[in-house]
C-alpha cells in the first residue's frame, strides 16, 4: 500500500518514463479525467502495527470460515444420506445442513469483504466530471496502471495471509456453485429409477418379473368392489416405501367409471392402441400433471374431468386423459391394470410414457 499523498501539480508526465510508479500513473489519469481527490487518508499510516495485523487475522478468519463452510456444503451434498431411511432420521438433516453451511459461507464472504474495505483500505473521496467519447491508447495504459495500483492498495502482496485466506475461502465456494450443475450430470437420466422408470416397474431387486399391487398409502391392497361406481382412489405401488418421496413419481388415480363412461374410455383406448390397459370399468392414470408436476386429483365424476389445482389444467378421462383446458399439452400416462388370482388390483407393467412435466425429450 502506498502512503503517498496525491500529486497536486498539473504538469503532464512522460508515460514512457521507466521510473514512473503506478501511483504516478494513477495521478496522471486523475488529472486527465479532471478528477480531484478531496480526501485521502490511509487507515494505517505506519504499516505493520499490531492493530493492522489483528484486522488482517480477522479478515483471514472470515475467509477461512467461508472455505470450511463451503467444504462442509460439498461433503453434505455428495456423501450425506438424502433418501428416506426408516429409523435413522439422517435424511431429514440433508436440506437444513445444506442451507446452514451455504449461509455461513456467504456470511463469511460478506463480513470478510466488508471488514477489508472498511478497516484496511484507505479512505478516499474523489470528484470527477463526466466525459464523452472513447478511450485513447494512453488512457488505456493509464487504466492498466490504475488497476495495478488498486491491487497494491488492497495490500495482498504486503499481507500474504489475506491472499492465502481469500484463495482458501473462495475456491470451495466456486466448487459449491458448480456442484449442483455437475451433480445433475453424473447419472444417466435414462437409467433405471430415473425419469423413464417408476415404482410400478414389474421387476424386483433381484431382476425377477413381478406384478406390483395397487395399494393404499398404508400399504393395504385394493379389491375392485372397494371402489364405488363413479368413485376414485389414490393408489401407490405395493413395494417398500411405495408411498414415500423415494417414489414420488408413482402416485396414481384409480377410477371406477360408470358403464356408459367406461365404454367411451375403452373406445378411446382402442384408438390410442391401448386396448388392454383397462380392467372392466376401471382405469388408472398418473396423478402427476404433465404441465408442472402438480397432483392432478380433483375428479368431477359428472363430467369425467380431472383437474389440476395449480394451473387449472383439465384432462378428459373418457378420452384417454386428453388435456382439454389449461396449459398442459400432453395426456396423463395410463397405467395398465388387471386383477391377480387373489382378487387384488395389480399393474401389468410400468407406465409406457414419461410421467410428469414434458419439458424433457420423450423417448
Amino acid at each position: 500500500m502506498s502512503n503517498q499523498a496525491p500529486r497536486t501539480g498539473q504538469d503532464a508526465v512522460d508515460l514512457d518514463d521507466p521510473n514512473l510508479t503506478r501511483f504516478d500513473l494513477l495521478q496522471e489519469g486523475l488529472r486527465r479525467d479532471d478528477i480531484e481527490i478531496v480526501h485521502y487518508e490511509p487507515q494505517f499510516p505506519v504499516p505493520g502495527t499490531k492493530a493492522e495485523r489483528r484486522l488482517v487475522r480477522t479478515v483471514a478468519l472470515f475467509f477461512l470460515l467461508t472455505g470450511l463452510a463451503a467444504t462442509a456444503f460439498l461433503v453434505v451434498y455428495i456423501w450425506w444420506p438424502w433418501e428416506y431411511q426408516p429409523g435413522s432420521g439422517q435424511d431429514k438433516w440433508f436440506t437444513p445442513l445444506l442451507g446452514i453451511s451455504l449461509g455461513v459461507a456467504l456470511l463469511g464472504i460478506g463480513f470478510g469483504v466488508l471488514t477489508w474495505g472498511k478497516k484496511l483500505l484507505p479512505k478516499e473521496v474523489a470528484i470527477q466530471d463526466r466525459h464523452d467519447g472513447g478511450s485513447s491508447p494512453e488512457d488505456r495504459k493509464i487504466t492498466a496502471g490504475t488497476l495495478g495500483y488498486i491491487a497494491d492498495e488492497l495490500g495482498v502482496r504486503r499481507r500474504p495471509l489475506l491472499g492465502v485466506s481469500l484463495l482458501a475461502g473462495l475456491a470451495p465456494v466456486g466448487a459449491v456453485a458448480a456442484a449442483p450443475l455437475v451433480g445433475g450430470l453424473i447419472k444417466q437420466p435414462h437409467e433405471k429409477n430415473q425419469m423413464f422408470t417408476t415404482g410400478w416397474a414389474p421387476v424386483d431387486d433381484h431382476g425377477s418379473q413381478k406384478l406390483i399391487r395397487l395399494t393404499r398409502e398404508d400399504g393395504s391392497p385394493i379389491r375392485p368392489e372397494e371402489v364405488s361406481a363413479g368413485g376414485q382412489m389414490t393408489v401407490f405401488p405395493g413395494i417398500p416405501h411405495g408411498a414415500s418421496n423415494k417414489h414420488a413419481d408413482s402416485p396414481t388415480l384409480l377410477i371406477h367409471l360408470r358403464e356408459d363412461d367406461a365404454r367411451k374410455a375403452r373406445e378411446a383406448n382402442v384408438r390410442e392402441k391401448k386396448p388392454d390397459f383397462m380392467w372392466g370399468n376401471y382405469v388408472a392414470y398418473s396423478k402427476i400433471c404433465t404441465h408442472a408436476g402438480c397432483p392432478a386429483s380433483l375428479y368431477e365424476q359428472q363430467t369425467n374431468r380431472l383437474l389440476c389445482p395449480c394451473h387449472q389444467s383439465q384432462f378428459l378421462i373418457t378420452d384417454n386423459a386428453k388435456p382439454i383446458f389449461g396449459p398442459a399439452s400432453r395426456r396423463l400416462p395410463q397405467l395398465p391394470i388387471t386383477v391377480d388370482a387373489d382378487g387384488f388390483f395389480v399393474a401389468k407393467s410400468d407406465f409406457t410414457e414419461t410421467v410428469g412435466p414434458d419439458f424433457w425429450e420423450r423417448p
